[in-house]
């Protein structure tokens, strides 16, 4: 058994399809076809159920897909414990969030302490959030809600408190509180359902008997500040997000525990660099000191 048998493998695998396994990986169908014939005579047995171009992993495949990833993955951590022993000053850390507010203050702070080290930060929901961190594919998430998993480490670094935000001509402008029930004729701008807080606010809004009417719905959760300046509608908009914005007023909200939690997170078994080590504590150290910054 070839390594190069188990790539090819898992690229048809999750793909299901000859033709686009054979383009993503930049060969030619033949060569594609031939490698996985060899791979099933290897093995004794069919990996695929086919019909015409169609293919569909069998049981012995299925199975045998759950080996192969474990195999690869373990080799991968080899691969970048070896790079980081190399060259330890080095490297990219692989980051994804569900939150991105408090991210150019964190990663700014980093790379003051360590000005080599790169990132490559995704932006998602939290489904393809926990996908990515059940694969190994990134060493941390960033996370509102908190997210538990087997597996996956989970730290809560920091009690955001959320705000609402109006511009400053809102009739709400002259306003310190206000509570959730006051807000149930407004407009919102928002994340997509699966960003930030949104799923917690709108059940929270629902509590008190309505649900908030968004006129537009994103995945930049940095655009909200801009839209709420525009007067298209009004945002809830986490502590750390907060703005020196003059056009734009923040009320605290009345009766209810208007916070979001942000969690590390991190898979348990993925191989972590002395920069990832640094990085985990870092993070903790910098939520630590907003805290002790608040009244």
């Amino acid at each position: 058994m070839e390594l190069l048998q188990l790539h090819y493998f898992l690229a048809v695998a999750r793909l299901e399809h000859m033709t686009e396994a054979a383009r993503s990986l930049h060969v030619t169908q033949s060569s594609l076809s031939k490698t996985i014939q060899r791979l099933e005579e290897d093995l004794g047995v069919p990996l695929f159920d086919r019909t015409g171009r169609k293919l569909r992993l069998n049981e012995f495949g299925t199975r045998f897909l759950r080996r192969a990833e474990k195999a690869l993955y373990e080799l991968e951590q080899g691969r970048q414990e070896l790079r980081d022993l190399s060259s330890p000053e080095h490297g990219t850390l692989e980051l994804a969030v569900t939150t991105a507010s408090p991210l150019p203050q964190l990663l700014r702070g980093f790379r003051k302490k360590r000005p080599h080290i790169q990132f490559h930060v995704q932006m998602m929901n939290e489904m393809s959030l926990i996908s990515l961190l059940h694969k190994g594919e990134v060493d941390f998430c960033l996370s509102s809600p908190p997210i538990q998993e087997e597996g996956i480490a989970c730290q809560v670094v920091c009690i955001d408190p959320i705000f609402v935000a109006v511009p400053k001509g809102h009739p709400l402008a002259r306003r310190s509180n206000i509570s959730l029930a006051e807000l149930r004729n407004e407009s919102f701008v928002g994340v997509q359902k699966g960003y930030g807080a949104r799923n917690f606010v709108d059940a929270l809004c629902q509590s008190v008997g309505f649900s908030p009417h968004y006129v537009y719905e994103g995945d930049e959760p940095a655009r909200l500040a801009a839209l709420v300046e525009a007067e298209i509608g009004i945002a809830f908009i986490p502590g750390t997000a907060k703005n020196a914005r003059e056009s734009i007023h923040y009320l605290q909200i009345d009766n209810h525990t208007l916070v979001r939690e942000i969690a590390l997170l991190w898979n348990t078994s993925r191989y972590m660099s002395q920069a990832a080590l640094e990085f985990r504590e870092f993070v903790i150290d910098y939520f630590a000191s907003l805290s002790d910054e608040r009244p």
